[in-house]
């Protein structure tokens, strides 16, 4: 495993994303693709890997505002942890993610300073509802997005964070 602005290996990657909720419990999802093969689409949540000696939380929140604009945000708990192993742009990612609840009244969202990676990559970016989200034929990251926020939205944040499943493609 690479990282993706030194080159230097790294072994897991540590990743922050964030489950950004909108005042009508929309979410924002990226919309992604391989770089040599725009065909090849899914989309997911804004986040990314740590830089540094930041924290979680401070990746989370320079994250999206990187890839959405948005910074006018509450950050919560973390919701989610998984581990994840996919091919993309030529190599293996192994990533430890942890997922925090956002929220925002902010909802004009412009990816603002994105990677040269992520420029090759990144489609653009919606907000969905849960209703939308469930009827999704499209791949989304992690696959039980849908199931997950339902029970979010449902329940409110789990009082510890739930560990996912792990999602090896």
């Amino acid at each position: 495993m690479l990282h993706e602005a030194s080159g230097a290996p790294t072994g897991l990657r540590k990743v922050a994303r964030v489950v950004l909720l909108d005042p009508e419990d929309r979410i924002l999802l990226l919309h992604g693709f391989e770089p040599d093969d725009p065909a090849d689409d899914w989309w997911f949540t804004p986040g990314g890997g740590l830089e540094g000696d930041e924290s979680r939380e401070q990746a989370a929140l320079r994250e999206l505002a990187e890839e959405t604009g948005i910074t006018e945000v509450d950050l919560g708990p973390v919701l989610w942890q998984r581990h994840c192993s996919f091919p993309f742009a030529g190599r293996r990612w192994d990533q430890d993610e942890w997922y925090f609840l956002a929220r925002t009244t902010c909802t004009d969202a412009v990816p603002h300073a994105l990677t040269d990676l992520e420029r090759r990559s990144v489609a653009g970016l919606r907000w969905w509802t849960s209703a939308e989200l469930s009827a999704a034929r499209e791949t989304v990251y992690p696959t039980r997005l849908a199931e997950l926020l339902r029970t979010l939205l449902d329940e409110g944040p789990p009082r510890v964070p739930v560990v996912l499943a792990p999602e090896i493609v």
